[in-house]
């Protein structure tokens, strides 16, 4: 009786548990109507010009063959952000490659997991797609490594290999950034002071010294919850239930065999 107690104790608390760290997994959709409304139409030119776009918008922009398009987007901790491109071509053109780099907030540039991050465009195709996901992003890494860390991401977006004939001519681009929340599997014990923002150090400093005029940051663009701490994740509450359940194994098979190898008392002279 009171085995099977501990356990319906125990099942209830695993399934307390498991329901937050579930909710917290799962990923939360996204107003593509409201986050498209404000969709930038233009891309930048250069890293420091970089068009700033947030994780779930559909930025659009025009421009020409032979073109750097840059955009930037916020990665934290935790995730695994997913670069898809659209770029749509003139009715007449020879075959074209275009290509997506994505660089880190040290202009880094990052290697793609899976994706077709370069493609060639048959002569007269309408439209040529592009994707890179990358590594998941931790929240601290050796100063030797080459890890995604949380900060600003950086998009490029260009044609390489085109033909005389082709510089030049007007293109339409979409670029897309979402992300999967991969939870406490990629948990590190570690965090950064700052997420790799171009212009928070100059900022920090600034604000360090107690002057009035700091100068503005590079990227203002950051998660819509925030820059996460790096130290909590969903592993946390794994670890306890495994604790929670190590003990409660050991009380269950201390009972089971409670005076197994005890000889029977049995009073004298019965």
């Amino acid at each position: 009786m009171r085995i099977t107690r501990a356990l319906s104790v125990s099942l209830l608390m695993l399934g307390l548990a498991v329901a937050p760290a579930a909710a917290d997994s799962s990923p939360t959709p996204t107003d593509s109507a409201s986050a498209d409304g404000d969709a930038p139409t233009q891309a930048g030119t250069s890293f420091r010009t970089a068009t700033e776009v947030e994780q779930g918008q559909t930025a659009t922009a025009s421009g020409s063959t032979g073109d750097y398009l840059y955009w930037s987007f916020p990665a934290d901790a935790g995730q695994r952000p997913t670069v898809k491109a659209t770029v749509k071509l003139p009715e007449t053109h020879a075959a074209q490659s275009w290509q997506v780099d994505v660089y880190d907030g040290l202009r880094r540039r990052q290697a793609c997991q899976y994706g077709a991050q370069t493609r060639t465009a048959a002569a007269d195709a309408p439209s040529v797609e592009l994707a890179c996901t990358l590594r998941t992003v931790r929240a601290w890494s050796e100063t030797w490594a080459d890890d995604p860390l949380p900060g600003t991401y950086y998009v490029r977006l260009t044609a390489v290999g085109l033909t005389t004939a082709d510089l030049g001519l007007p293109v339409g681009t979409e670029v897309r950034v979402d992300s999967k929340d991969i939870g406490g599997s990629a948990a590190v014990d570690g965090s950064l002071a700052e997420p790799l923002v171009p212009g928070i150090a100059v900022k920090s400093q600034a604000e360090s010294d107690g002057s009035e005029d700091s100068p503005a940051v590079l990227s203002a663009i950051e998660p819509e919850d925030g820059w996460s701490s790096g130290w909590w994740s969903d592993r946390w509450v794994w670890t306890a239930i495994g604790g929670v359940l190590a003990a409660l194994a050991g009380v269950g098979g201390y009972a089971l065999t409670r005076g197994a190898g005890r000889p029977s008392r049995v009073p004298p002279g019965a």
